[in-house]
């Protein structure tokens, strides 16, 4: 049993919700990649799983490379397709799900969760929320508020320079005295 499952008693029958985040090798060719998901997705099925929600993989790159053990070397990769699934399955199946999902070659990681309830209700959806990431907006000052701005900071330097240059009068004066 799974250490997720370890601290939460469950029905061996009873449907529980789990999400499988994955990266797909990005060696594998861009039309072989919806084969792969549709391989997960089968499997899962295949377990008496039920699909509830997907993200079909989508290049990007990696935040930081990834090594991984490929045809005899270490290979280094720092970009990946990433996807995921949400899925309803019986406790008692996990674990073939699990061996199933660790012999698929062509994944370059995977992670597999159990999921609450307030998890279940707002999935979140990365390819989406990358591409509001992006979005950039213009903001457009009216002339008048840019000068207004301009003028208030040159009023600022004007002042601060008459304090600079009483402060060494001041001082001057004082070195004189002694």
């Amino acid at each position: 049993m799974p250490a997720v499952e370890a601290s939460v008693e469950v029905n061996e029958r009873e449907l529980v919700s789990y999400e499988l985040a994955f990266h797909v090798l990005p060696t594998i060719a861009e039309g072989e990649v919806a084969t792969v998901f549709q391989s997960l997705k089968d499997m899962i099925v295949k377990h008496g799983g039920t699909i509830t929600i997907e993200e079909t993989p989508v290049r990007f790159d990696l935040a930081y490379d990834i090594v991984k053990y490929l045809e005899g070397r270490n290979r280094k990769f720092s970009s990946a397709y990433f996807g995921w699934i949400r899925f309803e399955v019986a406790s008692a199946e996990i674990e073939s799900i699990i061996d199933a999902v660790d012999h698929t070659k062509e994944l370059l990681r995977h992670l597999l969760i159990r999921l609450t309830k307030n998890e279940e209700a707002h999935p979140f959806f990365f390819h989406e929320a990358l591409v509001e990431l992006k979005k950039t907006e213009t903001i457009n000052l009216d002339d008048e508020v840019a000068v207004e701005e301009v003028e208030d900071v040159v009023e600022v330097d004007a002042v601060v320079e008459e304090e600079i240059e009483k402060e060494e009068v001041d001082g001057e004066e004082s070195t004189e005295k002694v």
